[in-house]
């Protein structure tokens, strides 16, 4: 059993392909994964970390914003098409699967090209123009969300939800005893920021502008700012009560049993984990991002009742009383984790190694 896995860039594409690649070595112990991302983006470290293998493209994305510069995009792109074929010839897979991001484009479309099955995973409401461009040609496409026959053939898609970490779902802990182990008084209701591991400016500028809210409510605050301005938010947790800051999280399974209310980006990897888990949530959507995909997947939440949604311009206006409202209503909170754990598709990366195997059987 051999299997190309391509993608990555951020989190909600690597985690999930991990994810994958973990169900794939259950089922087939002695399955050869070769991973394929974009050079000096973060899955050239993840990947690595995990145990697996990995080649680096040089493609990168298109600006969108400064269309001059993408004379060099197109050589890249070029460069890196070359590549796919040497390394999708070299390794011989018996499928292909594609994540989404940067790399996921040029292996998929050399597989396809050379008869080799593909699988994409496609994470978001909104699929990005490289999968609506690649879903012709492949055998399966693995969704989290209802109205994606917009986008891609009805007869290839299987509702599978996102994979998602582990040993999120395997974490024990009951609130209370998270709580503690954190550090933080286990009878106040605990708000948990998270905004990626680079950080998210407008999400931490809310946070900060909660500061009253939150005192006001007495509750406690453990707030991943990122790198980007973790000093200076840093600064600003230290004159508010019983706040922690940190720019990286790393037991995020002890984080989310640990929290009452959660704000977050509105990434797809970081809603499934939050649905999995059964978590209140207010989502502020990032507006910089491909097709504004976070918004469709909030309002994805937003309209069965799953998450409160705020959009990242009013965000710094709106936050502090959205906190203060669910932290003062449990029922309220309550609704929200019934309705959004409802929507959950756990074991996501198991049916896609069934998947997997039934593409290969056939």
């Amino acid at each position: 059993m051999k299997l190309l896995i391509s993608g990555g860039g951020t989190g909600g594409h690597i985690f999930p392909a991990l994810s994958i690649a973990g169900a794939v070595r259950r089922r087939w112990p002695d399955a050869e994964i070769l991973f394929v991302g974009a050079e000096g983006r973060m899955e050239m470290e993840k990947v690595p970390a995990a145990g697996y293998s990995i080649v680096g493209l040089p493609v990168a994305g298109f600006d969108r914003k400064r269309l001059w510069r993408n004379f060099g995009v197109l050589w890249k792109l070029w460069k890196s098409m070359r590549k796919a074929r040497r390394i999708v010839a070299g390794f011989k897979p018996d499928i292909a699967v594609g994540v989404g991001g940067y790399a996921s484009g040029p292996v998929l479309k050399e597989a396809q090209r050379r008869g080799i099955p593909t699988l994409i995973q496609e994470q978001n409401s909104y699929p990005g123009v490289t999968n609506k461009l690649l879903a012709k040609r492949a055998r399966m496409i693995c969704v989290a969300y209802d109205g994606t026959e917009r986008f891609f053939p009805a007869d290839k898609i299987v509702k599978t939800g996102n994979p998602t970490r582990k040993e999120l779902d395997e974490c024990g802990m009951t609130r209370r005893e998270a709580k503690e182990q954190l550090g933080f008084n286990p009878d106040k209701p605990l708000v948990l920021s998270v905004g990626g591991s680079l950080g998210a400016r407008t999400v931490n500028e809310a946070i900060a502008a909660s500061a009253d809210a939150l005192a006001e409510a007495d509750a406690s605050l453990y707030w991943q700012t990122g790198r980007y301005g973790a000093e200076l938010f840093a600064q600003k947790a230290e004159t508010m009560l019983d706040t922690k800051a940190t720019v990286f999280i790393k037991h995020m399974d002890v984080a989310y049993r640990a929290a009452d209310l959660v704000v977050a980006r509105a990434g797809a990897g970081t809603i499934s984990e939050l649905q999995n888990l059964g978590k209140a949530v207010i989502l502020i959507p990032s507006p910089n991002v491909a097709e504004d995909h976070q918004r469709h997947n909030a309002e994805a939440l937003a309209d069965r009742g799953a998450a409160v949604m705020i959009l990242d311009a009013e965000a710094k206006e709106r936050l502090a009383g959205e906190i203060k409202r669910l932290l003062g209503d449990p029922e309220a909170r309550a609704a929200l984790e019934k309705n959004i754990r409802e929507m959950a598709l756990p074991s996501a990366d198991d049916r896609i190694a069934g998947l997997i195997a039934e593409i290969i059987g056939n």
